[in-house]
């Protein structure tokens, strides 16, 4: 599902998001920039319908951006859904508080004190928990905030030439970045303290970088550019070497996401194609060749709540796709499941007792017809005492 790319007569999409808000109610939110003298560059957020897998045809809420910001270049939304974070080309970055739920939903605008006039941010990234704000400048500024203080953390004006890509790890204990130059570096968020650079060739270029997310695996995964070809590297991160590759897209990728549940990995190429990846199989489960065909993906999120992708690109707006992935459990099915499962049971043990000739399957009523006597089961026990003891009755 397409909404208003290049074509339209609104600016060009340029940066896009998820935005999660309760009961897995989720929000897609984009930036566009300015088309000549004829718009304003502007922030949007827009439904998403679960049932036909498409967001509302026009915006819930617009926010326009003033001439001197600039165009939007990058977005981040807090785990909460209530802030987002933007960078523009002139700005700096701000942040815009969500409130209300569709229908009603409204947004507020206001300036991030430290992150004002700092130029252009490629990306930025929330930690797991929420507590972190990173951002990279197209400058190679990496800073780290805590959240909501804004309290500098890491403030590192030549952490990189510039900054393509960085992400937090799950227990959002390490940041990892990445520059246009090839290299990637590993932060400890705790304090910013550089504790080490992945190892490559000289012939090699690291460029995107994701943690893995499904709490069990503890690796890295980056995708490395070495002359025409392009593969997908695993680190261990917990000694930080490098354990395999595998070609997966077969092409330069131009941006990588991953799955909040870390069950899958998306890549999206510079041409237009967008593959998903089983990460416990490592194998292909998802293509959709030619998605945006002939143009650069620029945004590529996964859905919170369903298995669905966001794509946007300049020339072709944003998309939404369903992943041709087994469906998930729903919370109400398992307990359907379980309720199941328990009668089931319940019924089994009844029809087990109704056709049992079980010791205890007998009636308990002193005259009942067919019913044996408590004296032919156990006997008499005066009887049955006296003739097991060899001495006879004990007379008292």
């Amino acid at each position: 599902m397409e909404v208003g790319g290049g074509a339209s007569q609104k600016g060009p999409v340029t940066c896009g998001a998820w935005i999660r808000r309760p009961e897995n109610s989720n929000m897609a939110i984009l930036g566009r920039s300015a088309r000549g003298n004829s718009t304003r560059s502007v922030i949007e957020i827009f439904s998403f319908d679960p049932n036909t897998i498409s967001l509302s045809s026009s915006p819930l809420v617009t926010h326009v951006l003033e001439e001197v910001e600039g165009d939007p270049v990058s977005i981040a939304v807090h785990p909460s859904g209530d802030d987002v974070v933007c960078s523009t080309t002139k700005g700096g970055c701000k942040l815009i508080e969500l409130y209300g739920h569709k229908s009603n939903a409204k947004i507020l605008a206001k300036e991030l004190p430290p992150l004002q006039g700092v130029g252009p941010q490629n990306c930025l990234a929330f930690s797991v928990d929420g507590s972190k704000l990173a951002t990279g400048g197209e400058d190679g500024h990496l800073r780290i905030l805590e959240w909501p203080s804004l309290r500098i953390i890491l403030d590192e004006p030549k952490a990189h030439k510039s900054v393509l890509d960085m992400d937090f790890s799950l227990d959002s204990e390490f940041l990892v970045s990445t520059s246009t130059d090839g290299f990637a570096r590993i932060w400890k968020t705790e304090d910013g303290f550089p504790l080490t650079t992945l190892t490559r060739n000289s012939d090699e270029k690291i460029q995107l970088c994701r943690f893995s997310k499904d709490g069990t695996k503890p690796f890295l995964f980056c995708t490395v550019q070495k002359g025409d070809k392009a593969v997908t590297a695993v680190w261990d991160i917990s000694t930080w070497n490098r354990i395999g590759h595998k070609r997966l897209l077969k092409k330069p990728a131009s941006i990588m996401s991953i799955s909040k549940d870390g069950k899958y990995l998306a890549l999206g190429s510079k041409d237009g194609d967008v593959c998903v990846v089983d990460v416990k199989k490592m194998g292909i489960c998802h293509w959709s060749k030619r998605l945006h065909l002939g143009t650069c993906i620029e945004t590529l999120e996964f859905c919170p709540s369903e298995r669905v992708v966001l794509t946007t690109s300049t020339e072709w707006g944003a998309v939404v796709t369903k992943l041709n992935v087994p469906a998930d459990w729903k919370e109400w099915q398992i307990y359907a499941l379980l309720l199941g499962l328990f009668l089931a049971s319940a019924l089994a043990f009844y029809i087990f007792m109704e056709n049992s000739d079980s010791f205890w399957n007998f009636p308990l009523g002193k005259n009942q017809p067919g019913g044996p006597k408590l004296s032919t089961l156990f006997g008499d026990s005066h009887s049955q005492s006296s003739s097991d003891d060899p001495f006879g009755p004990v007379d008292m």
